[in-house]
């Protein structure tokens, strides 16, 4: 038999793209979708808390690695339920959390990052017992600005301020 008599008929399957894990897991998203939580990058997060008050972003980390970032992503609208009206709540997504979290010298996951106004409070990392994140929480919110623990060098004058030697 000949491949010109031959009488298969050939199928073509269409190609699928290889599936990939989702960026951002089912309880985190559900905290923009249900909840009323607002996404923030590196490109929004500044104009978003300068829109005044307190605001707490979520770096929920991988899933996988650090499963306790989804018991964050649910207790954090109970924590806005039991302060009512004391702070907004921003999600990084997870693509972004690296460069975010580096830029407030954050370095474990999950972690609740405090603002005020515009400007940094303190970092809140990991899960807690629910008296212990409230308090924590109670405490974040009452605590001053100040500056992100960005990783660095101190800088120090190379000649004293008052000119003089000691």
């Amino acid at each position: 038999m000949t491949a010109e008599s031959s009488t298969e008929a050939r199928v073509s399957l269409p190609v699928q793209a290889p599936k990939t894990l989702p960026d951002t897991s089912p309880l985190v998203a559900r905290l923009v979708d249900v909840c009323g939580a607002t996404w923030v990058d590196a490109d929004t997060i500044d104009a978003w808390a300068a829109q005044g008050g307190d605001r707490v972003v979520l770096f929920a980390g991988d899933a996988v690695r650090f499963p306790e970032g989804q018991d964050v992503a649910v207790v954090l609208p109970e924590l806005q339920r039991s302060l009512p009206g004391r702070f907004a709540v921003g999600i990084v997504q997870r693509h972004q959390e690296e460069a975010l979290a580096r830029r407030f010298g954050s370095q474990r996951w999950p972690t609740l990052l405090f603002l005020r106004d515009g400007e940094y409070v303190t970092t809140l990392p990991g899960m807690h017992d629910w008296d212990d994140f409230l308090r924590k929480t109670e405490a974040a919110l009452a605590a001053p600005v100040s500056r992100p623990p960005t990783i660095g060098i101190p800088l120090v004058s190379a000649t004293p301020a008052d000119g003089g030697c000691h």
